[in-house]
């Protein structure tokens, strides 16, 4: 079947990832922070701030913020979004499926509000992805099946012409499947020649 909508993640395929253990480590050292309560606290708190359960303010006040720090809770957030930095020869991939017309593109990712917000603008997402099926807003987390279901629901396409990219193998698991093909990324020039075996013009 004809590939008609080619779903990419976000965090590990078009970017950096937003606030992972490598961002999280990065914050450690820059604000002096204890990394085993930390990574405690951001555990006990992720799936519901990424599931769309609680606001940044509020996973905030769980995580870093449940006591006086030396450091603006401003400066702290302007720290965390700097950390997203795009991956121009990934999005250029994407920019080049687009411009074909014969797809439609749509983000399919586990990510806050907030974070997802501040990517899709400063990664100029808004200008290649029609629609962004993030956890924040479909209220579940990829590895689980009914955030595939939903999108694939929501999209309207058969799996089997819908191709899913992301950087976790766990993730494409379920993707495969529903029947969706799937793309694990390495990095962009095979994506290009991944996509090509799938007779996705690039």
């Amino acid at each position: 079947m004809t590939i008609t909508h080619v779903f990419f993640d976000v965090g590990g395929v078009l970017g950096t990832n937003g606030w992972d253990h490598q961002q999280r480590a990065t914050a450690v050292e820059a604000f002096g922070l204890d990394d085993t309560d930390l990574t405690t606290r951001h555990d006990a708190a992720v799936a519901v701030w990424e599931s769309g359960g609680m606001s940044l303010d509020q996973y905030l006040d769980r995580t870093v913020f449940y006591r006086t720090r030396p450091f603006s809770r401003a400066a702290f957030v302007a720290f965390m979004l700097s950390q997203s930095v795009a991956f121009p020869e990934t999005i250029a991939v994407a920019r080049d499926v687009a411009r074909t017309g014969r797809y439609r593109l749509m983000t399919l990712n586990n990510e806050s509000a907030e974070l997802n917000t501040h990517r899709m603008r400063t990664f100029g997402l808004r200008d290649l992805f029609v629609t962004f099926f993030t956890s924040c807003w479909l209220g579940v987390l990829k590895p689980s099946p009914q955030i595939y279901e939903r999108a694939l629901a929501m999209s309207q396409v058969d799996p089997e012409a819908a191709v899913f990219i992301d950087d976790r193998e766990h993730n494409l698991e379920p993707a495969r499947q529903l029947g969706m093909r799937t793309i694990l990324y390495q990095d962009a020039s095979r994506l290009r020649r991944d996509l090509t075996a799938l007779a996705v013009a690039t």
